[in-house]
């Protein structure tokens, strides 16, 4: 328990101290923001900064800081170091910047600002790459809660499939404030509440768990147990960083009213979804007694079985069972939603379509949805494995260009160090893993950690010579 409540103590410093230094980095101003000045009634729409928060944190969410903080605990609570320090150093900062850019840069999605600042070549690899990513996010939460509500309801999975396909239809479409802005608070405060709520059960005792301490030893439930190098690092992904988060930044950043609200919205948000990650890992050990316990759980009903368990284990079969169904069913489906929407938008600022006009925004969204329901009848697994490291690529990707970003238009200071050490990080967890993985190339870890580093260093080598020694004239 002790170490739970350093590792929670921490999260909440680090939101008053790091993100504070990272403010004062970027220096808010007082200019009118692209929810002001490009109102159009669809995308950019002023909406009220606690509504603001509470859908960043569901866009961002979804079942990332549940089962990915889950899966990440079968290492054992050393998951709460990386749940932590991701959150505060790395995850804050990209969340942050990702909003912060689009709000300077009029609202732009994320492919412009990063082809804005790394040049041509990688702003058409970052089109196609982000459209691809995010069609699978919403593959990924078109199934997954699909899966579970045939499962629940003893019924066939194909017209849940079609039921989330259609709402997903009308949420990508639809101004903003139809759907998203109405329910999507909703959810948001039923995922903090839910929590709250487990949170509570563990240190109360209930059920006469005893939370286990931190300790630095790999306790992954194998005789061969799972390297914690580069594989928890791309497991707890949305609990600590997700480069998915840069795609949805830009879509609050079109409803914010003033760019002194970016440190809560953005950072603040991010530093919410590390406090709920942390929370779940600290379940799974503590509700299954081990991660022997929470391995062979998660293997009889898999994650959704796991959540529920932990719910009703904790607070009851009443309220925890309403919240479980929305943890599990409603998250990943607003996440899928809001990827999809960040897909039309992307391709909209590629092909310069104005997206007033409902018929330009049908032959965008139509197709989106359309692939994404095809993805469907491919195994889910394979889908999750190749989105995990996609995911955390462009993580990298958005570090780097807001290392690039800050050396531009803070050219007298270091203040891009802030972003370019978590870049670094990042490329070596995203190269090793590739590399590693049995989705890569399976190459053994004599290759595998030395080939990181180098790729690390060849990254910076290349940003230093184009872009560090020249700043970009816009």
């Amino acid at each position: 328990m002790v170490t739970f409540l350093i590792a929670f103590g921490a999260l909440i410093a680090g939101y008053a101290i790091y993100s504070k230094i990272v403010d004062n980095i970027l220096a808010p101003t007082d200019n009118p923001t692209p929810a002001i000045t490009k109102a159009d009634g669809v995308d950019f729409v002023v909406l009220p900064t606690w509504k603001v928060f509470l859908i960043q944190l569901l866009n961002i969410a979804g079942l990332g800081p549940i089962f990915g903080a889950l899966a990440g605990a079968l290492w054992g609570p050393i998951v709460y170091f990386w749940i932590v320090i991701g959150t505060i150093f790395a995850g804050g900062v990209h969340d942050y910047l990702a909003g912060m850019m689009s709000l300077r840069e009029g609202g732009k999605s994320i492919t412009e600002i990063v082809g804005n600042e790394l040049g041509g070549t990688i702003l058409t690899v970052m089109r196609v790459f982000l459209v691809v990513l995010l069609i699978l996010v919403g593959t990924v939460f078109l199934t997954g809660p699909a899966m579970l509500i045939a499962k629940l309801t003893a019924s066939p999975l194909t017209p849940w499939l079609v039921a989330i396909l259609v709402y997903y239809f009308l949420a990508t479409l639809l101004p903003i404030d139809t759907i998203i802005a109405r329910f999507y608070p909703l959810f948001g405060a039923a995922l903090i509440i839910m929590a709250v709520g487990i949170m509570g059960g563990m240190l109360l005792g209930v059920g006469g768990h005893t939370m286990p301490e931190m300790q630095l030893a790999n306790l992954y439930p194998s005789d061969d147990p799972l390297p914690i190098w580069p594989l928890m690092f791309i497991t707890v992904a949305c609990g600590a960083i997700s480069g998915f988060h840069s795609t949805q930044s830009p879509l609050m950043a079109r409803c914010l009213k003033s760019e002194r609200l970016a440190r809560p919205v953005f950072y603040g948000a991010m530093v919410m979804e590390g406090m709920i990650a942390l929370i779940w890992a600290a379940a799974g050990v503590t509700f299954f007694e081990s991660t022997g316990g929470l391995a062979a759980a998660l293997k009889a009903g898999g994650p959704g079985g796991v959540v529920y368990d932990i719910c009703v284990g904790f607070m009851g079969s009443g309220l925890g069972v309403t919240l479980a169904m929305l943890g599990v069913v409603a998250c990943p489906i607003t996440s899928g939603d809001t990827a999809l929407r960040a897909a039309r938008l992307i391709l909209a600022d590629w092909f310069k379509l104005d997206q007033i006009d409902i018929k330009k925004r049908l032959t965008l969204a139509v197709p989106l949805l359309v692939i994404a329901g095809g993805l469907t009848q491919i195994d889910f697994n394979v889908i999750w494995r190749y989105f995990s490291w996609m995911n955390q690529t462009l993580a990298m990707m958005i570090l780097w260009t807001g290392a690039v970003y800050l050396h531009r238009t803070r050219p007298e200071s270091s203040a891009y160090l802030i972003s370019l050490i978590p870049a670094l990080f990042m490329s070596v967890v995203s190269c090793t893993y590739i590399l590693q993985a049995k989705e890569g190339f399976e190459l053994g870890t004599s290759i595998t950690y030395p080939a990181g580093i180098v790729f690390a260093l060849v990254c910076l080598t290349a940003c230093i010579k184009t872009r560090f020694q020249q700043p970009l004239h816009h």
